[in-house]
Parts: structure tokens; sequence; C-alpha cells
């Protein structure tokens, strides 16, 4: 490879078709790719999960001796960035997972005890919709609504749909 020449990403790679160059390295399901920075002078790495698109994480890369070219990628580099990315990954998945299935906790009235109220949302670019859920404190479901994806599930819009006989929120 020429010494300014970047490598390209092809088709993807087979499991076992490992590529261990100083500005390509794939390996475990990841490929680190030492770019250009696009916004100064230095250089980036890209961490790319196989059958991904996008990058899972992109940063800066330390430039080599030379102060011209980038430091080749190592072991203990790609070790690093894969698990650092990977921990990017799970969080992004943790914040999405948090974000489509909510719940609390409210008193009922009366006899029902303590209830827990549940907003399932189905992302879909087509045809998003949420589902409010109210269970007892056996998980026995006690009402369930067809609501907007929109809908702001907290303790107080809980309580209101409880009292309101579980009809289904405006």
């Amino acid at each position: 490879m020429a010494p300014h020449t970047l490598p390209t990403l092809s088709d993807p790679p087979d499991a076992n078709d490992a590529v261990y160059e100083p500005r390509l390295w794939r390996d475990r399901g990841w490929t680190a790719r030492v770019i250009k920075n696009e916004d100064d002078e230095g250089w980036a790495v890209e961490m790319l999960k196989d059958g991904e698109a996008e990058p899972a994480l992109v940063g800066p890369w330390t430039m080599g001796r030379d102060k011209k070219n980038p430091k080749p990628l190592d072991t203990a580099a790609f070790n690093t960035l894969v698990k650092t990315a990977a921990e990017v990954l799970r969080r992004h998945e943790q914040q999405l997972q948090a974000q489509l299935h909510q719940s609390v906790l409210v008193d009922g009235d009366g006899d029902r005890g303590r209830i827990t109220v549940t907003l399932d949302i189905v992302a879909d670019d087509d045809d998003p919709s949420a589902l409010l859920t109210a269970s007892n404190r056996d998980g026995d479901t006690l009402a369930q609504v067809s609501v907007s994806p929109g809908f702001r599930l907290n303790a107080s819009s809980a309580s209101r749909w409880i009292a309101n006989g579980f009809r289904r929120p405006d």
C-alpha cells in the first residue's frame, strides 16, 4: 500500500477473513479504519460493525513519529477500539429501549392496590403506535388501550387514566 493511499472497504468480509494492515484491521466482526480527519489535518479512526452501514464510533487518531502519517493500528489499540465501540452500541440500545418502554407505579383506588402502568411504543417509520397497559401486583392485565406514540407517561397521566376508568386518553 502506498504511504498516502487509504484503504477502502469492499464487500462484507467472511468471518475468517481477518486483515491486519497499518490503517485497516478487520477481525471478530469489527473493522477499524484509519482515515483522514475531515475537520483538520490530523487523522481519525472509525469502527464499523460487520453488516452495519454507519460506523459505531469515529474518533481522533494519533499521529506517527514523522508527525505527518498516522500511527499504525496494533492489537492493543484494536482491542480497545472494539471494546469502546461495543459499549457505544450497547448504550445506544439501552437508550432506545428506555424510550420505547416506559413504566410507572401508582396507587390504585379502593382495593386495586399498586398498579403498574406501562407504555410500549412500536417505532415504525410508516405507522408508529403505542400501547398503554395497566397491571396489578400479580401481573394480571387490568386494561390496555392504544394511544399516540407521543403520549407522555408519568405518575399524573397514569393516575388520571385509572381514575377515568381506563378510558382511552385524549
